[in-house]
Formats: structure tokens, sequence, C-alpha cells
């Protein structure tokens, strides 16, 4: 008898797995759970995890992910896939994101009821990207409206909300442009052969048919054609084996040649290098002992790991938030941010208030009495009038921990933050710098993005330069500087306005940014240095997770955090928002809601500069005090 568990989840997620082999019509098909992002290979479904508590949000996502999934592992050839797939980034981009609503849509024709479960798993994915924001079609990517249209049309089904946005804003481009090719749709969606070709002419229809490359077709009967011709010259033409084979043998030294003949030779090719080199002058001759110089091996990446790589750093930029909008547009979203965030301002500004005050409780209680200089103790001054011979009493007041202190706030700009979680992350981080800065600590307040979705220039390059395998990282980054450590609040206080910006917030590769936080702190003078990230999920790049491995960008993540955490020259402090950020970071916490965000943040902040241990174990996370 298997063990009973004590996991409520557990039931279900065998029901689903068995349910997923079913579906995908494999009995020998993995299922497996994981917190990491959901994939699938020939033979290995991972879906999301799910936890005991088994919200509504997180059943309908495990059941999405699991039938879109098993369907594509039934109804997909990826050896025709690949026969058709287009050259170009974004002609593949809208080939394989039609692809996918074939698959979707055949499914629903089997099974029916696919679709809602898969519908969940699109409106997830939708929310997440922040689709439901956007107002223009240039922050739509193409690609996926024109899959969301795909299996609209073909399954008759309302898209999910955030999705139905980015259809209705390409909608009308992609019927003005593909009217009369859609018309088949229904004709091809059962054989996928078919339906590449359908829709790489959509591709065509779209403008992009200078990315889709030679046609396959086309190549097969040119490849007939050269084999006939072939057979033909084979027939007329008399046979020359015989004469090559006896060039080669002359070419080489035969077995029986003798030893003596051998070192001839090669005592003659020695003279013959040596009259070279003699030719060449003393200017290649080198002293004795000493070898020839070699190029310096090229700088390591990261820090972290020497291993990690970056297909082009050429694109990447770090850039303040005043270059990348005019001072009046960045007035004007402040003024937004100010104005979305108004019913909140008031609890953060408590928690703030209650910061500044437990600090300097601290500062007004860090004084040394009876000094032999220093500031006059009025205290005292009793004491001498009584006996004059007393000697002056002086104090001086003590250096707190976080007199001397920079404390850095590293900001996920991804687009899973759009909306609130953003808006709030901007305001929080707004009102700690302010309330720092009352007690003498400098703060630094850091983002991280890209500057394109799908690997921008980086990718191109990378295209272009033949796809060299594994490259690394394969997108721009774009690592914004809010407010400097050195720069006043006042002076940057419209920088964080650009938050708001639409069309700002992209993927996140975290690695890289934390380390970039790292080496910045590193660089300044103050004694103590705390650095904060926020983040609301693991590092993310579609461009550089499809010709890498899939947990490349997340191990080096965890390369980076172990480098932070063992040097120990910077306090490193995470805050996950809805994301469990503990399997990465030794000191952080979790929130399921972005409205605790401020209280978290005031309480890692007050707890690094807690004289008590336990308390700063409790609030850290910590297992046991040091």
């Amino acid at each position: 008898m298997s063990k009973p568990t004590d996991n409520p989840a557990d039931p279900f997620k065998k029901a689903l797995a068995e349910a997923t082999k079913v579906m995908a019509d494999d009995p020998e098909l993995a299922v497996t759970y994981s917190v990491d992002p959901a994939g699938q290979t020939a033979d290995t479904i991972r879906l999301p995890q799910v936890s005991r508590r088994m919200t509504k949000d997180e059943v309908l996502l495990a059941r999405g992910t699991a039938d879109a999934f098993a369907l594509r592992h039934k109804f997909h050839d990826p050896k025709v896939a690949a026969r058709y797939m287009p050259q170009g980034q974004m002609a593949q981009d809208l080939y394989e994101a039609m692809e996918a609503a074939r698959i979707e849509a055949v499914g629903a024709q089997y099974m029916p009821g696919t679709a809602g479960n898969i519908d969940a798993k699109i409106g997830n994915e939708a929310m997440r990207k922040g689709y439901d924001q956007i107002t223009q079609a240039a922050d739509a990517p193409l690609s996926v409206a024109a899959g969301y249209l795909i299996r609209h049309l073909a399954t008759g089904r309302d898209m999910p909300k955030g999705a139905d946005n980015v259809m209705e804003l390409w909608r009308g481009f992609i019927e003005d442009h593909c009217g009369g090719t859609l018309e088949s749709l229904s004709d091809t969606l059962n054989d996928q052969q078919a339906f590449a070709k359908f829709a790489r002419q959509l591709i065509s229809d779209m403008g992009y048919g200078d990315q889709l490359g030679d046609d396959p077709d086309s190549l097969d009967d040119d490849q007939e054609d050269e084999a006939e011709d072939g057979t033909d010259d084979q027939e007329d033409e008399p046979d020359s084996t015989g004469d090559d084979d006896s060039e080669g043998e002359d070419a080489e030294a035969s077995p029986e040649q003798s030893q003596e003949e051998q070192q001839d030779a090669s005592q003659a090719e020695v003279s013959m290098d040596d009259q070279a080199d003699a030719e060449m002058g003393e200017e290649t001759e080198m002293p004795e002992g000493e070898a020839p110089l070699e190029p310096p091996a090229p700088q390591p990446i990261s820090d972290a790991d020497p291993d990690y790589k970056v297909a082009t750093t050429e694109f990447d930029e770090e850039i303040g938030a005043e270059d990348l909008a005019e001072p009046v547009e960045l007035e004007r979203l402040r003024a937004y941010l100010d104005q979305q965030l108004e019913p909140l301002k008031g609890a953060v500004s408590r928690l703030a208030n209650k910061l500044q005050r437990r600090l300097q409780a601290q500062q007004n209680r860090s004084w040394e009495f009876d000094r032999e200089e220093g500031i006059l103790d009025a205290g005292r001054l009793a004491r001498i009038v009584a006996s004059p011979t007393t000697p002056l009493s002086f104090k001086v007041e003590k250096d707190t921990e976080f007199r001397d202190t920079v404390v850095t706030l590293l900001l996920d700009n991804s687009g899973s933050m759009r909306g609130r979680p953003i808006s709030i992350a901007a305001i929080c981080a707004d009102v700690m710098a302010r309330t720092l800065e009352r007690c003498d600590v400098k703060v630094e307040i850091l983002g991280f993005t890209t500057k394109a979705w799908k690997g921008g220039q980086s990718r191109e390059k990378w295209l272009q330069d033949g796809r060299a395998a594994t490259p690394g990282r394969l997108n721009d980054l774009r690592h914004i500087v809010y407010k400097s450590a050195d720069a006043p609040w006042r002076r940057t206080r419209p920088n964080l306005g650009l938050m708001m910006k639409e069309g700002l917030l992209k993927e996140n590769i975290d690695g890289e940014a934390l380390e970039w936080a790292h080496r910045r702190m590193l660089a300044r003078g103050e004694q103590r240095k705390v650095l904060m990230v926020i983040s609301d999920g693991a590092p993310v790049d579609d461009s550089t997770l499809s010709v890498n491995p899939a947990n490349y960008l997340e191990k080096h993540l965890r390369d980076v955090i172990g480098m932070v955490e063992k040097r120990k020259a910077v306090e490193l402090v995470a805050i996950g928002i809805g994301h469990d950020v503990t399997r990465y970071y030794e000191r952080a916490v979790t929130i399921t809601d972005v409205e605790q965000l401020a209280g978290a943040m005031t309480e890692q902040l007050a707890s690094l500069f807690d004289t008590d241990p336990r308390k700063r174990a409790r609030v850290l996370g910590l297992r046991k005090a040091s």
C-alpha cells in the first residue's frame, strides 16, 4: 500500500498527470511539477507547481498548461514544423504562434473541455504580461495577436481579458492584408503540412515574406532534378577512380619505403624550414626561454560564473531615467503616479514615519558620557557648582550603524510588473528614499529590464553572424538609474514617474542586474552597504531561453547571489511579490499582495539596523540568531 500523504494537492497532481498522459496518447510520458517555468521536451512535460492551498488560479493554470502541452505532444510533428520554419526572427515568432493556435483549435474539436482550460492559461499569461494595459498596436506583439486571432477564428471562442485587447489592436491590420488567405483556414487545420504553407502565406501577406527563406517544396523539386541529371552523367562518363587512387598512392609514402629514405626526407624538410626562417630575418627570432606572446584571454562577463556567456554587449545600456524621457513628460508621468496611488500614500507615509522613529530612537541613545573632551554634558553641571574641584564632564555621540550606510533599491522593471505592482513599487521606493535621507542614510534606486522583446538587436546580430550554438544571453540589457546615491531626493523625484511610461517594461535578466548593482555598491566608500531586491518572478527572457538550457538565466542568478552572500561586502535582502524568492536568497520575504510591499520594505530595513540579533533573525526569516 502506498504511504498516505499530508499534502492535499497530491491527489489532484497525480490525477492531472495521468489525464495528461491519456490526452497526449503516450503512457510513457513523464509529467513533473516545478516552481521553474513550465516547459516540454520530447518525453517530459513540466507543469507549474500547485501549492497546498490549491487556489482556483493555480488549479486552472496547471490544467490549462497540461492540456496545451498534451495537445502539442499529440498533434504536432517537430519534423514538419522544422521543414517549413522561416529564417527571420519575426517570421519565426508568427509561425510558432499560429501553429500553437492550430494545435489548440484541433484539440478543442476532439476534446471540447480543453478549450476552457487553455482559455484560463491564456488569460493568466495575458494579465501577467500586462496586455490589458496596452493602448497602441506598436506596443503589442504582432505574433501573439496573430496566434490569438487564428485561435478565435478557428474555435469561435472569445479570447480572455487582456488577450482580446492585443488581438483587437492588430485585427484590422491582419484582416486587411490577409483577408483572402484567412478564408481557407478551416480547410488546413487538421493537416499540419498544409497549415504550415498557409501560415507562410499569411506571413508573406503581412509583409515579412523576405524572412521566409527558400520554399521547402521547390527545394525538393530541384533536388529530384539534380539526382536525375547526376544519374545520366554517371552512365556516360568513363570510370576514372583507378587513376585517382594511383595518384593518392604516389602522394603518400609507401609502407615498403626504407627507414633511411624517410629520415633523409625529414632532414630535407627541416633544412628547408631553417632556410625559410633565416630569410625572414632576425626579427622573427625569440630570446631563449621566452614563448611567443599570446593575446590576453578576454575578461569573463560575470565574476560569479566565468562560463556565463553573452552574445554581444554592443547594444546594452546603463542610462539615467532623465535620458529616457523629456522633463515635461517625466513631470506628467509623476503626476499620474501620484494620482494612481493617492489612497495608498497615507498608509505608506505612516509606515515610513514608523521606520524613521525607530532609527532616530537608536540615534538618540548613542552617546558616550564621562569623556575628557567632546560636547559639554549640561546634565552634570550641577555637580561642578556643588563641588568646583570636580572636572568638567563631556559626552561624545557614537557612530550609529546606519550613519555611514548606503542602501540600494533594485526594482524589477519587467512586463509582469505592469499596472499596480510597478506603481506601488515606485511610490514605496520614493517614500523610503525620502525617509532614509532624513536619517543620514544615502539611497540609490535602480531598475532593470531589456530594450526590446524577443532579443532586439542582439538577436538580429546573432542571426546575421550565423546562429552560433548556445550563444548565452541574447537580448539588449537596459539598466536604469532612477536616483544615484549622491543625488538629493528632491532633484530626482520626477524620475520615478518613468516607470509609468508605456512600453518601458519588458524582459527581466536578474543575474546581470544584481551583479551590476553589486559592483556599483562596491565602488562606494560607505562602511555598510545594503542591497534590497524587489521582484515578482524568476528571470525570463524568451530569446535567451529559446537557444540555451532552460535554467540558464536562473542558474546565473543563483551563482551571483551565492557570490554576493559569500563575500559579505554587501548585505543582500529580497522581497518577492507573489513569487517565492526564499529559494534564491538567504534573507528574503515573500508577500502575496502588492499592498503589503510598503510594510515589508519598512520591516526589512528596520531589522537591518536593529541591535537585537533575535529580532533581526525573526524579521529576516533566519532560522536562528547568529
